[in-house]
């Protein structure tokens, strides 16, 4: 159902640079690229994740309540994926581990503030 998701950045060399090394520990790779944006995604017809600068000309702001979620394959992965988020300067929002019985995430922030949160179930 989701076709992409886009978050907004500020500095779009610094948002490529941190999503390229973050998002490549889940196999995605660089799959659109524009003057104001840039596309990851993990294959044809696969969900895109995607980084903007606003089409308005203002500064990009974080939306209250708003959060992206990545799938992991395993547990090990959100740990991977996590531990690179902050080891890139991603911002602590709770540390990878169980939620519940069948949840397993981490949260963080980029650097432009957007919250995301890497998961597996199961």
């Amino acid at each position: 159902m989701i076709g992409y998701v886009t978050l907004g950045t500020n500095n779009k060399d610094r948002a490529a640079k941190f999503y390229d090394e973050l998002l490549g520990v889940l196999g995605a790779k660089r799959t659109w690229e524009m003057e104001k944006l840039i596309g990851w995604g993990t294959g044809p017809g696969a969900p895109m994740l995607m980084v903007i600068a606003p089409a308005d000309g203002k500064p990009a702001t974080v939306g209250n309540g708003v959060m992206v979620a990545l799938a992991a394959k395993d547990k090990a992965q959100v740990d991977a994926v996590y531990k690179k988020a902050i080891a890139l300067g991603g911002k602590d929002e709770g540390p990878a581990g169980p939620r519940g019985d069948t949840f397993y995430a981490g949260y963080f922030r980029d650097m432009d503030g957007n919250k995301l949160c890497v998961f597996h179930m199961g």
